[in-house]
């Protein structure tokens, strides 16, 4: 095994560098900035760091308004490549914090957040910490908040620890990590190939680099998850898309029910085909649907049990059904798309380009 990247930070109170990265986020990028202005972490040591992606919509303006008269200062750096791991290695290229974390726009860090990641990474000694991403809806409405509570699900996410943990655990990825500077010095930045995924590729770099990351409940933010079906599908799609990368690059570090989303989606399409052949070929489609529909409704009844009984948990079906058939969906076309890549060929070759922040 590697050298660990694992040191100790110079004081109790470090410090602490916030990356934000952004494309055209005005309507959410202040939001973030008045919830990190609001960190009960001593402001002479925060940095925030605001990436933004060459905008269309006033994002940057909106943050120089902001950084007028501001509590804690902001510095603003353009971002040409436009993607979150550019933006994500150009804040490194300018960051002094003994701490680097990593955020978006859509994020509403609780108030101790930036104290109860520091303070995780002190006790525990690992070399990135995160907390549970409490996804909510940003707009009125049943459905947007149907669609944040499938994103706290284990159902909907998998294993994804880090969406509904209650208990402290090493884990292979984060989101939203603090991590200690040693780290970037000792394995890089960013892998700017790596669209929508990168912190994930980062977080299995670094394991395999001998390092430690830790889940602490304790550390709390919130996410606004995307409010129509249709942004949650093109997430969803996006990230099955470019998840095949991670899996080239670190195969050791997927797990069988990555994927299942496309097994699922490669079943009904299957199926479809099958039937009209008639006789026994056609049971794939019923069995398959049967399944997945009493899966999903013994999920939609323990979010019920766990959240109460709103509209929303009835609508949880819908997201639940979105989630999975969009991420599954890019799965597939990802597979596609590299297997061309390899033949010189594939129509599906290129990733999409437009990114936003950090999900």
């Amino acid at each position: 095994m590697q050298k660990s990247t694992r040191s100790s930070l110079c004081a109790a109170q470090p410090l602490v560098s916030l990356l934000i990265a952004t494309r055209n986020e005005a309507d959410t990028v202040v939001g973030c900035l008045d919830a990190l202005a609001a960190q009960t972490y001593p402001r002479a040591h925060l940095e925030l760091i605001v990436i933004d992606g060459c905008s269309e919509d006033g994002t940057a303006a909106r943050v120089r308004a902001w950084s007028d008269g501001a509590a804690v200062p902001v510095r603003l750096l353009e971002n040409p490549r436009r993607s979150t791991p550019a933006a994500f290695n150009r804040g490194l290229g300018t960051a002094r914090g003994e701490v680097v974390i990593i955020l978006g726009a859509h994020t509403r860090p609780a108030p101790d957040f930036v104290a109860m990641s520091v303070a995780a990474l002190i006790r525990t000694g690992a070399d990135a910490v995160g907390g549970v991403v409490r996804s909510v809806g940003d707009q009125p409405g049943a459905l947007a908040r149907a669609i944040g509570l499938a994103q706290r699900s284990p159902f909907g996410v998998g294993d994804a620890r880090y969406r509904y943990a209650t208990s402290q655990s090493e884990v292979d990825t984060v989101n939203y990590g603090a991590y200690r500077r040693a780290v970037f010095a000792r394995i890089g930045g960013f892998d700017e190939a790596m669209l929508w995924v990168e912190d994930d590729e980062l977080n299995y770099r670094l394991r395999a680099a001998g390092g430690r990351l830790v889940l602490d409940p304790a550390i709390q933010i919130d996410y606004l998850a995307r409010p129509s079906l249709r942004g949650l599908a093109l997430q969803r799609y996006r990230w099955g898309r470019n998840k095949l990368k991670v899996a080239l690059k670190h195969p050791r570090q997927m797990r069988p029910r990555q994927a299942v989303p496309g097994l699922f989606v490669s079943a009904l399409g299957v199926g479809v085909a099958l039937w009209p052949c008639g006789g026994s070929r056609r049971r794939l489609l019923p069995v398959t649907l049967t399944a997945y529909a009493a899966a999903t409704a013994l999920a939609t009844v323990q979010s019920g049990a766990r959240h109460g009984w709103r509209r929303q948990t009835a609508l949880l079906p819908l997201p639940f059904a979105v989630m999975h058939l969009a991420y599954g969906l890019g799965t597939l076309v990802g597979t596609m798309g590299l297997a061309g890549k390899y033949r010189g060929g594939w129509p599906f070759r290129a990733c999409a380009t437009r990114t936003t922040a950090h999900g």
